[in-house]
C-alpha cells in the first residue's frame, strides 16, 4: 500500500491571507496535472460519498430549486467542495471528523476572494436535523440571491452614471 500525501501548512501561516489571485484560469494558477488530479479525486468522492453527503444529495435531487442547482463534489479553483451552485456563487462544505481547521479556513478565504460564499454544515447535523439544515441552506440561498440582486442594481446605477457623465461632455 502506498502512503498518501496530505496537504500541510507551515506553522506561521495559520491565519495568513488567502493566496493572491493570478491572471490565469479564472483567477487560479493551477497546473494541468494538478487540475487532473483534483478532478479524479472529485470523481472518486462522487463514487464513494459519506452518509451525510448521500442524505443531502438525495434531498437536493428531490427539491425543485429552479435555476439553482447544486453540483456534487465540484472542483472550484484548487478546492473540492461538497456542493456548488455556480449561479449563486455558493458552496456547501460538509464538516467531517478529522478535517484540519487551518486548511479549511485557508480554502474558505481563497473561495471567498473570488466571490464564492462557503456555508459549512456539520455531518452530524445533516444526519440528525435535516429539516433545520435545509432551512439554513434556504436562508443562505435567499441571502445570496439578495446579494446578487443588490450588486446587479449597483452595477446598473454605476453604468447609468457613467453614461450620463459621458453624454454631458
Amino acid at each position: 500500500m502506498t502512503d498518501r500525501k496530505t496537504l500541510k501548512l507551515p506553522e506561521a501561516s495559520g491565519d495568513a491571507e488567502a493566496p493572491a489571485l493570478k491572471k490565469k484560469g479564472r483567477g487560479w494558477e493551477i497546473s494541468e496535472k494538478r487540475l487532473d488530479v483534483l478532478h479524479e479525486q472529485a470523481r472518486e468522492m462522487r463514487r464513494h460519498p459519506s452518509e451525510a453527503h448521500k442524505a443531502l444529495a438525495d434531498r437536493f435531487a428531490k427539491a425543485a430549486l429552479g435555476p439553482y442547482t447544486f453540483k456534487r463534489h465540484a472542483v472550484v479553483g484548487s478546492a473540492i467542495v461538497d456542493f456548488n451552485c455556480h449561479v449563486l456563487g455558493m458552496a456547501i462544505a460538509i464538516d467531517e471528523e478529522g478535517d484540519d481547521p487551518a486548511i479549511t479556513r485557508r480554502r474558505d478565504k481563497s473561495l471567498e476572494s473570488v466571490g464564492i460564499r462557503v456555508m459549512r454544515i456539520k455531518a452530524a447535523d445533516i444526519l440528525e436535523n435535516m429539516d433545520e439544515v435545509l432551512a439554513r441552506i434556504t436562508a443562505g440561498m435567499r441571502m445570496r440571491i439578495a446579494d446578487k440582486g443588490e450588486a446587479r442594481r449597483k452595477h446598473g446605477e454605476d453604468m447609468r452614471r457613467g453614461r450620463v457623465a459621458r453624454d454631458r461632455k
